[in-house]
């Protein structure tokens, strides 16, 4: 093959290269700049040819190449040439990208000249920071998210333990890192989480995976909380990983049990105040016939004592029982005294907190009926002297008694509301889209056994107008504009319409 034909076949390869490549002689000078490099640096090949190679470097590479030759020819030293680097280029705009540098070094003619293929790393740079980036947020995501995000991989290794995971579990990142994820689990679940793995990988059964559910952890020092635990599955490869969402639930479990507390405590209220209302009414009813029973033993003493040759044995014993039917109806006067104006055990209370708690008990199951519940409570409420169980009752009845109205309505919208009408008043309103209340029930409605429901017992309204006229206020119902009815009681801000008497 002719000299002539390895020289074209060498400037083919030159100009078609994809990367940049430039020849330069022991002084640093350029005197090959393909077409590939002119692209890259933005200069054509006779503005560069002849010029020294440092045009192409920004600083400070470009105060040092020279050395950098010199200190090669000196003493041999390599710092690139025969290796390569990831380098900077300086293009004519100023502008500078990253590359990468390989440099070979030739002789032609007792001359060493120097051979630098380039390669645009700049996509590889954008991809590599934009994954950087990616990596942060993610970083980011998990230093920062408020519940706890494990990573375990295919053996139940774990992979990554988030700061929130540290504050749920009590463990440090780095003493759970590379552990199997079961040191988390309480017995029986710890031994059984490696079968179940295992299972999986054989089966393909999901027991939680994508799915999720209440279950149990274990903190270091060995004591337990209910969680949530929600898991999804990843794939990098062949190899599945596991990314599990914890949520502590023991605020929410110890609501509950507040709820339930609280639930059973205003049962007993409640029955507690049935008697009492119906003691009460028995108490007055009878009142009378006791009197009429003393009256007429008197009566009859009387009688008695005039007639000629009576046993005075029995004027002597229908005494007696006009004194004992006496003492009955003063016994029945001191029940229905007790059970009316009985003392109240009232302290300072937030009637917004009283209104939230009793209607967050009161509509349990009320969405699940389609009931749109609404609260529009009134800022800055200052507290009010209550009896707090007493107030929760009545807020639970009328709550209640709205839930029960809307499951016969087609629009299902309860608002509980509370404002302060007057500077001394507080005042509580519950506001149903129900049928509202026929009108033969309207006028009795606070009396006892009236009734608009047909399992009720028709005394909850008559109790809950009985405790709300004990602490000075008022109770009362009347028409929704928009279709329902709107109850109604007031309380006094002040403790000094209370009647403890």
């Amino acid at each position: 093959m002719s000299p002539s034909n390895n020289e074209t076949r060498f400037r083919a390869v030159i100009e078609t290269a994809v990367d940049g490549i430039i020849l330069i002689d022991a002084r640093g000078l350029v005197l090959v700049f393909n077409p590939a490099c002119e692209t890259l640096f933005g200069y054509r090949a006779a503005e560069v040819i002849g010029q020294n190679v440092k045009l192409l470097m920004p600083p400070p590479f470009r105060e040092g190449h020279d050395g950098y030759l010199d200190s090669y020819r000196r003493t041999g030293e390599r710092k690139i040439i025969g290796i390569g680097r990831e380098v900077v280029g300086r293009r004519k705009d100023g502008s500078t990208f990253p590359m990468d540098l390989s440099v070979g070094e030739m002789q032609e003619g007792g001359e060493t000249i120097f051979v630098g293929i380039i390669h645009d790393i700049s996509e590889r740079k954008r991809h590599e920071q934009a994954l950087r980036d990616s990596e942060a947020r993610v970083r980011a995501v998990l230093d920062t998210a408020v519940d706890g995000v494990i990573l375990i991989n295919s053996r139940g290794s774990i992979l990554v333990f988030n700061p929130a995971c540290e504050k749920l579990f009590g463990y440090g990142a780095d003493e759970v890192v590379g552990r199997n994820v079961r040191i988390l689990m309480p017995p029986p679940f710890r031994d059984e989480h490696d079968g179940y793995i295992a299972n999986y990988h054989t089966t393909g059964e999901r027991k939680i995976i994508g799915i999720g559910r209440d279950v149990t952890g274990q903190r270091k020092d060995g004591s337990t909380f209910p969680m949530h635990l929600s898991v999804g599955e990843a794939r990098h490869g062949d190899e599945p990983s596991f990314v599990g969402i914890i949520h502590d639930l023991t605020e929410r479990t110890e609501a509950e049990a507040r709820v339930r507390e609280l639930t059973a405590e205003l049962v007993h209220t409640s029955r507690l105040s049935a008697m009492g209302q119906l003691s009460s009414s028995i108490a007055h009813e009878l009142n009378q016939p006791l009197t009429a029973v003393m009256n007429y033993a008197e009566a009859a003493r009387q009688i008695l004592e005039s007639v000629p040759g009576a046993p005075p044995k029995l004027a002597e014993y229908l005494g007696k029982a006009a004194v004992q039917a006496e003492r009955a109806g003063q016994i029945m006067r001191r029940l229905r005294s007790f059970v009316e104006k009985g003392p109240a055990e009232r302290s300072s209370e937030s009637l917004n907190r009283i209104v939230e708690e009793a209607s967050a008990l009161a509509t349990i199951g009320a969405r699940l009926d389609g009931i749109e519940v609404v609260f529009e409570l009134a800022d800055n409420l200052p507290p009010i002297e209550i009896d707090k169980i007493q107030i929760q009752q009545v807020v639970v009845n009328l709550v209640r008694n709205a839930v029960e109205a809307l499951r016969q309505a087609s629009k299902r919208r309860l608002t509980v509301r509370t404002a302060a009408p007057a500077e001394d008043q507080q005042e509580v309103a519950v506001i149903d889209t129900g049928p509202g209340i026929a009108p033969e029930i309207a006028a009795q409605l606070f009396k006892p056994f009236v009734t608009n429901k047909t399992g009720g017992m028709g005394i909850g309204l008559s109790i809950s107008l009985s405790i709300v006229e004990a602490h000075g206020g008022r109770l009362w119902a009347e028409a929704n504009p928009g279709g329902g009815t709107i109850f109604r009681f007031t309380l006094p801000a002040a403790d000094g319409s209370r009647d403890d008497a």
